[in-house]
C-alpha cells in the first residue's frame, strides 16, 4: 500500500505544481533514520555513506521498507523529517529517501536539504496584538486553507479546534488569524512551526497568518466560533498495545549530530 509520501511524490511527478506538498509532507512525516552506532545518551552517529555524488544519509518512512533495503538488523531512530532536515543542514549531507522498490525512492540533494531546513525554521516573529475586530475570513487562498487542514488534521491530541477568522488590528492593519484552542504550553512552539509551514508551503506568496492560542473558557472564543472558518481535527486515538520502539528518542528533539 502505498504511504502518504508515495501519493505526495507521484503527485509531484505529474505536475511540479505539487511539490510544495510533496516537502510539506516530508516535514511532518515520521522517518527512520539509519545510525552508525547504537544512540549514547543524547547523541547519535547517522550512518554515512560515501558516493560517487557525495555523502549521503538513509531514511525511511516504513520499517519494512528500512529492512528490506538494509537487510540486517541496524540501529536507526525515529524523528519527523522536520528535524532531521535542521539536524543535516549545513554538513554537506544529503538525504536518501526510501530508496529500493518505493514509489517515493528519490535523493533529496544537499541543497534541498538545506532549504528544507531553512523553510522549517522559519524567521517568525512573535508580538503582542489584539484585533479590534473579527470576522468572517475572507480572501484566503484556497491553497492555504488546504495547508492548514492538512497540518492541523494531524494535530489530534494537541489541538482541540481550530478557527479561521479575518482581523482588523489598531492602526489599519488586517489580516488573517487563526485561533487554536487548548494547546498545551509544551507544544505551542511546535504547532507555530507546523503551520507556520503550512503558509510558506501553501505557495501564497508574502502571506502572513497570525496565531492565538485560546482556553476553551476564554471569553473571546464564541466570537471566534460565531465568525470563523473551523477545521476538522480527529481525535487521537491511542493504540491499545505497543511494540518495540527505536531507542529512546523524542521524534520532535534531535539527537546531536557528530
Amino acid at each position: 500500500m502505498d504511504t502518504p509520501l508515495d501519493l505526495a511524490y507521484l503527485a509531484m511527478q505529474d505536475d511540479d505544481a505539487n511539490a510544495p506538498a510533496f516537502y510539506a509532507r516530508f516535514l511532518e512525516a515520521e522517518l527512520f533514520l539509519l545510525l552508525e552506532s547504537e544512540v549514547a545518551g543524547d547523541a547519535a552517529q547517522p550512518l554515512v555513506l560515501e558516493t560517487s555524488d557525495g555523502s549521503l544519509v538513509l531514511v525511511f518512512d516504513l520499517e519494512d521498507r528500512m529492512a528490506a533495503f538494509n537487510e540486517q538488523p541496524s540501529d536507526y531512530v525515529a524523528l519527523s523529517g522536520r528535524r532531521i532536515a535542521k539536524m543535516l543542514s549545513g554538513q554537506g549531507v544529503a538525504i536518501g529517501l526510501n530508496l529500493g522498490e518505493a514509489p517515493s525512492a528519490m535523493v533529496l540533494p544537499v541543497e534541498a536539504v538545506d532549504w528544507l531546513a531553512a523553510a522549517a525554521i522559519g524567521d517568525d516573529t512573535v508580538v503582542e496584538a489584539k484585533p479590534l475586530e473579527i470576522s468572517k475570513p475572507v480572501g484566503v487562498p484556497e491553497a492555504l486553507v488546504a495547508a492548514l487542514d492538512g497540518k492541523l488534521a494531524n494535530m489530534g491530541g494537541v489541538v482541540g479546534a481550530a478557527y479561521l477568522v479575518s482581523a482588523q488590528y489598531e492602526g489599519g492593519e488586517s489580516g488573517h488569524m487563526l485561533a487554536l484552542v487548548n494547546v498545551p504550553e509544551a507544544a505551542k512552539t511546535g504547532v507555530s512551526e507546523a503551520l507556520s509551514e503550512a503558509l510558506r508551503f501553501s505557495g501564497v506568496e508574502a502571506g502572513q497568518l497570525d496565531l492565538a492560542f485560546l482556553n476553551a473558557d476564554d471569553a473571546h472564543l464564541e466570537s471566534f466560533v460565531r465568525a470563523g472558518l473551523g477545521f476538522e481535527i480527529p481525535e487521537l486515538v491511542l493504540p491499545k498495545t505497543t511494540g518495540p520502539k527505536a531507542p529512546g528518542m523524542d521524534p520532535d528533539s534531535p539527537p546531536i549530530l557528530r
